[in-house]
Order: structure tokens, then C-alpha cells, then sequence
């Protein structure tokens, strides 16, 4: 069996929910995967309680692997999403951005219906 490098992949079931990870993001987190001497690491990109508006985004790396993990491949780079954050991020699109007026990670996500004036958290 071929898997391509945009396929999906889990021990159980294959499906990401439609989760992206841009090129320069995923530039970004091997850069960063490579600062740290770990290529043991995936970005697991989860939805929790918090913020003014009620949900918050958590980007971190993470060596665990939870029962029901999406992951998918981005050009070397493994995204987890857990199966509880999945419904939240159905479309979303991670990217790195490096301007004089912001850096960091930002997320384009088609489901969210509004955020706080300080774009910390959404819903």
C-alpha cells in the first residue's frame, strides 16, 4: 500500500477532518523540531475550554500518542489532532506568519463563528 504524503493516517482509522498544515508552517516546526535535537515530536494541534469567547486553540509538541489521535503527514512534519477537538478544527489551516506587525502561528478556521477583540480565543 502507497501512502501519500497528504493521506491521512492513523493505527485505526485514516482522517484528519480536513486539517492543514501550510508549507511555511511546517517549515517552521521542523526548524524548531531541529533547535530542539527531537525528531520524535508531532504538533498536536487541540481546542480546550477558555478565552473570552469560550474556546481556545493549544499548538504544542507532544510525544504522546492518545487513543483516537487523527494524524496526518505535512512534508515531514506529524499533526495530531485529538478526536474531541477534530469537529472544532473541520477545515482549519495552520500557517506561520513573519511580519514587523506579527509572528507566529495563526489559524484560518472556516467553523469558528466569531472571537474576542483580542483574537485569543473564538467560538
Amino acid at each position: 500500500m502507497t501512502v501519500q504524503n497528504d493521506t491521512p493516517t492513523t493505527a485505526e482509522a485514516p482522517t484528519t477532518d480536513g486539517v492543514q498544515l501550510t508549507n511555511g508552517a511546517a517549515t517552521k516546526v521542523r526548524t524548531l523540531l531541529e533547535q530542539e535535537g527531537r525528531d520524535d515530536l508531532a504538533l498536536r494541534i487541540a481546542v480546550q475550554p477558555g478565552g473570552c469567547s469560550g474556546l481556545r486553540y493549544q499548538l504544542f509538541f507532544d510525544e504522546r500518542s492518545l487513543d483516537g489521535d487523527e494524524l496526518r503527514d505535512f512534508e515531514g512534519v506529524n499533526v495530531v489532532v485529538d478526536r474531541m477537538s477534530a469537529p472544532y478544527l473541520l477545515g482549519a489551516t495552520i500557517d506561520f506568519v513573519d511580519t514587523i506587525e506579527k509572528q507566529g502561528f495563526t489559524i484560518d478556521n472556516p467553523t469558528a463563528t466569531g472571537s474576542c477583540a483580542c483574537g485569543d480565543s473564538f467560538h
